[in-house]
């Protein structure tokens, strides 16, 4: 038998316990997934993706994320994401020799 998580909505969740329904969590508050954090250094928005070079402990690294709305000095937290070698994007025209396609970045402060 299973049980949804509505069905415990009249019960007492136990301390410590992260919340059944993420979803009204705040905005401010940072997943433990997003364990990644960076200093942006340069920014690419295409169609769907935004592109973003990242300094993190003095190297440098390009991620691509869904768009997001960015500018260079912000400080952005995000995932472990997927490296791609010799990446070419078709958009760009541009062959990046590596890059980290990551599934969220949050923009966060300095």
């Amino acid at each position: 038998m299973t049980t949804s998580a509505a069905g415990f909505a009249g019960a007492k969740i136990p301390a410590g316990h992260p919340p059944l329904n993420p979803t009204g969590a705040s905005a401010q508050m940072v997943p433990a997934e997003l364990a990644q954090k960076a200093t942006v250094i340069d920014v690419i928005n295409v169609a769907q993706y935004t592109y973003l070079e990242v300094k993190q402990d003095k190297q440098s690294q390009w991620i691509a994320a869904p768009s997001v709305e960015v500018k260079k000095g912000d400080v952005v937290r995000f995932d472990g994401g997927v490296e791609m070698k010799d990446f070419h994007s078709k958009t760009l025209d541009r062959t990046f020799p590596s890059i980290v396609f990551v599934n969220r970045v949050v923009v966060g402060e300095k």
